[in-house]
Parts: C-alpha cells; structure tokens; sequence
C-alpha cells in the first residue's frame, strides 16, 4: 500500500527565522528557509496522522488545510515537539471524540505537567480530550498499519523515531546503537536530523548525519531539524551527496507500507 508524508516543519526548536536574527539564512527570500518546528504529516489507509505536535501546530494544520487528525504520535517530551497539543480541542470539536495520542511513559509525565488541566478531575469544560496510548521500543499496530519505534540518544534523554514500511523518520539523535540499526535495514527512504556542520552535544551535525546515512544506505534519505547556523538550503544542497537533500516545509512525498 501507498501513503503520503507531508513535511509540516524542518526546523530546530527555535525555528527559522529565529526572533531577532538578522543572519543571511533568517533574512533570506527563499520560502525553503523559513522553517517552521519540526513535524510531518503522514497519509495512510484513509487515516492522517502527526509525527509531533510543536509551538507552530496550529498553524501547520491550517496551511495544509488539515481538516481530520486519527492521532498524534510523540518522538519526546521537549517543548518543541509537544507544546501544540491544545490545539487537538478544534478535532475533538467536530469528530466528537477524543484524540489519539501515542507516547511513551517519560512524554505522559510531560503531558501532565505541561497539560495539567487535561488531566485534572474537574475536567473543565472545552479542555482539550485526549487518549493515551503508551509506546515503547516494541513494534506496535496503528488501526493495522505496522509501526516500529526506534530508540535513539538525544544526548542523555531517549527518543522514539519510527519506520513505517520502507519509510523512517528520526529527529534529535546523537547517538543510535547497533541494536536499533537493525530496524532501519533495507528501509529506502530515510529521514534524519542534522543541526549545522559543527559538533554539537545532542545533535548529529552534517559529518555524523552523512555517515549515518552510509550506514543504512537508503535509496533516499532527507536531513531535518535544521538550525539557521546551518546555511542556506540552496547552497547547503549543492554540497550534499546525490542521495541526500534537505527536508523543506510543505515537501510531500509517497511511501510503501
């Protein structure tokens, strides 16, 4: 079967522009560097789902005019990739039910936190209503499509990234063991994050991302989580292998599951 990725944002957790830069890259004119936190969209089997739900989910949904959301599914608890979730209260409005999330125990404990009042007994009137579903490094059914986390390092913390099909997408790594590339073998389409060209603690730069890439040898594989220190995607494109090209906002492309 075919589904569908929609690239709803490419950018490290402040976005591109960053407030108050007057870099080349915050400046440019190019719609390709304005990078919004990062998300994706998937299409399958009649159903859509997010991969993270971010500060720009509100308005990511809007622009790809998003009009039904089967779930959302967590990578990690870092407010870049969760601080969207009040946003699920205009679904819940017109499907009438509540939204399916899928997490793992660390991002639940987030949630509460962060969310305290969609958990709170009271259950004040237009909150947002929420499922949870709790995931771990075990393959698991999503309304029959099969879904295989993989857990990578983001310094000292754990993220989910997820294959689906020949299809897989990891944002935040710094370190992957051996165990979970196994998962990632044969996979033809690979997405993964590089910050900019210099180390940094809890990301992979573009050296580590490139020999990540050579490792599972995809047929394609597409780099996000992009920092504004990272350059321009125009001139950044032109230094990568063939196989390789940069993540943009509101990229869409097919996959096999």
């Amino acid at each position: 079967m075919t589904g569908k990725v929609i690239v709803l944002g490419s950018g490290t957790s402040q976005g591109i522009p960053m407030i108050a830069c007057d870099c080349e890259v915050c400046q440019s004119t190019d719609p390709r560097d304005k990078r919004l936190r990062s998300s994706i969209l998937l299409a399958l089997n009649g159903l859509t789902y997010c991969i993270d739900a971010g500060p720009d989910f509100r308005y990511q949904l809007l622009r790809e005019k998003v009009k039904q959301l089967d779930g959302i599914i967590f990578t990690h608890e870092h407010k870049d990739h969760v601080a969207g979730l009040d946003d699920v209260r205009a679904f819940n409005f017109f499907s009438q039910k509540p939204m399916e999330i899928y997490c793992s125990t660390n991002v639940e404990r987030a949630l509460q936190r962060e969310f305290h009042y969609i958990f709170d007994e009271k259950n004040y009137p237009g909150v947002p209503k929420i499922n949870v579903n709790l995931i771990d490094k075990q393959a698991f059914n999503l309304n029959g499509i099969h879904i295989v986390p993989i857990e990578v390092m983001h310094y000292k913390l754990p993220v989910l990234g997820f294959r689906i099909g020949n299809f897989a997408y990891i944002t935040d790594a710094k370190t992957v063991s051996s165990e979970e590339r196994i998962k990632l073998r044969g996979v033809e389409i690979l997405v993964i994050n590089a910050l900019h060209k210099f180390p940094h603690i809890s990301h992979f730069n573009l050296e580590e991302a490139l020999a990540f890439i050579e490792d599972i040898n995809p047929k394609q594989a597409y780099l996000t989580h992009i920092s504004h220190l990272f350059g321009k995607h125009a001139v950044i494109s032109e230094e990568l292998p063939e196989n390789v090209s940069l993540f943009h906002d509101g990229l869409s492309f097919e996959i096999e599951f």
